[in-house]
């Protein structure tokens, strides 16, 4: 029989030192110890108790190397195996890679577990003073003080790497979670509200081909680059009024999307206009053989009609947006958008109030007026004649 152990771990002090150690046993038997690298007894028991959790939950291997691990060790690993493309746009990896390479700079020594709110606030107050730095053929050129938006990019990027860590119980919490942003981040990810009118305004005033977008994106909610601009013919059924997504941002974006009768007319334009390629937004200046940016494009579409520029991806967010002021639930408006995360349906909450505004105000300019034989009376002459 083997011998029973009366406690599971024990804290305790060595010769001539104040630091305590714990010890305790693994799932296999063997005895451990450690430094709990503290003079406080509560400090040392919270440790011991940690580690104890850890072995019932099989993980303490994984939470011992959590501790032992740098920030340049696990951007490195994050970059390459939860940055790149298939799991990742191509565009997300390259702000992955801009915004690692500051926060290796400043923090790529520290150990994960020795990373605070604290440091990571001092370092966003350091980058928010620091000047655009470009490099040219004459050498590095200083430009004005950086913009909050892309200090805030970089925290959110940050706040990505820690929940894998989280995640892969390397880290207990994520820091970034008490972290306050020193500056105000004006309208940032803030949704625009499209209405009808202006979009047949943009419309006027856009090339053939993004005038086929921009119905597209209305009337279906595809994503503009992941789906849309690499389409190819096959994945069109005019037919059957619909297309197939092979790839997409998530597993659940894959899969037949319905098209409605102006998404079939705008399908059969861009077709029209494509030739023969096998692409539907063809282009000969990439080696893709297909469109893979629009931002001049519709830059420029905006400036001849005069509108305040918002992202082209808010024509996806108007079309969630449409759906949900015509009646639809939101649980059906989540499985159009083809989305996993039913939370992503809070930021379209703006844009169904601007909505609510409108439609009272069409409310108020017709509610007090009625038209009668002897011309337009307002409301309260027509009902102190309906009273008499």
């Amino acid at each position: 029989m083997p011998k029973s152990r009366k406690y599971e771990g024990v804290v305790f002090r060595r010769k001539e030192s104040n630091i305590w150690w714990i010890r305790y046993r693994d799932r296999n038997g063997n005895r451990r110890r450690e430094s709990t690298l503290s003079e406080d007894w509560n400090e040392a028991q919270k440790k011991l108790r940690e580690r104890l959790d850890a072995r019932d939950n099989n993980v303490l291997d994984v939470v011992r190397k959590g501790e032992s691990l740098s920030l340049n060790q696990w951007a490195d690993f994050f970059l390459e195996n939860y940055s790149k493309p298939p799991l990742r746009m191509e565009k997300t990896h390259e702000v992955n890679l801009r915004a690692a390479k500051h926060l290796k700079c400043a923090l790529g020594t520290s150990k994960l577990v020795d990373i605070t709110a604290d440091h990571i606030e001092l370092y966003l107050r350091e980058r928010l003073r620091q000047r655009v730095r470009t490099r040219t053929s004459l050498g590095i050129k200083e430009g004005g003080v950086l913009k909050p938006a892309t200090v805030h990019q970089e925290l959110r990027v940050l706040r990505r790497m820690l929940n894998v860590a989280v995640r892969k119980r390397l880290l207990h919490a994520n820091t970034c979670s008490g972290v306050e942003f020193p500056v105000a981040v004006k309208g940032q990810f803030r949704p625009h509200y499209v209405t009808w009118s202006e979009q047949q305004h943009i419309e006027a005033h856009a090339p053939n081909y993004l005038q086929n977008i921009i119905r597209i994106i209305t009337e279906t909610g595809l994503r503009v680059y992941k789906e849309l601009l690499s389409m190819k013919k096959d994945q069109v059924d005019l037919e059957n009024a619909v297309v197939w997504i092979p790839d997409s941002k998530t597993p659940n974006g894959i899969g037949e999307v319905p098209l409605t009768a102006l998404a079939v007319d705008s399908f059969r334009n861009q077709m029209a206009i494509a030739g023969e390629g096998q692409f539907l937004f063809p282009s000969e200046l990439n080696a893709t053989g297909h469109l893979k940016t629009l931002k001049c494009v519709w830059q420029k579409t905006l400036h001849r009609a005069k509108v305040s520029y918002f992202r082209i991806y808010d024509l996806r967010s108007a079309y969630a947006t449409r759906l949900s002021a015509g009646g639809v639930a939101d649980e059906w408006v989540i499985q159009l958008l083809r989305q996993g995360d039913s939370q992503v349906f809070k930021k379209y909450s703006q844009m169904k109030l601007q909505m609510k505004r409108e439609a009272l105000q069409k409310l108020e300019r017709q509610a007090n007026e009625m038209k009668t034989p002897f011309g337009t009376v307002s409301g309260t002459v027509a009902q102190s004649s309906r009273i008499n």
